[in-house]
């Protein structure tokens, strides 16, 4: 089994008034597959981001990429 180290960007949203509305993470280099979402909490954008990067990576197993 290999290991990636992929860099996570993770930041606050706002909404238009400048109000904290949850958070953002994004996986830049998977960012164009769909390697970025959001969650109300830090630790549920986190999760959700490991989600996506899973299921991009299974993808990639299944397509022999």
């Amino acid at each position: 089994m290999k290991t990636y180290n992929l860099l996570v960007v993770l930041e606050r949203d706002e909404d238009a008034d400048g109000n904290p509305n949850g958070w953002h993470a994004s996986c830049p280099a998977l960012e164009s597959l769909g390697g970025a979402t959001w969650g109300s909490t830090r630790d549920e954008a986190l999760h959700n981001l490991n989600e996506a990067i899973h299921m991009i990576a299974q993808e990639f197993i299944e397509e022999g990429k």
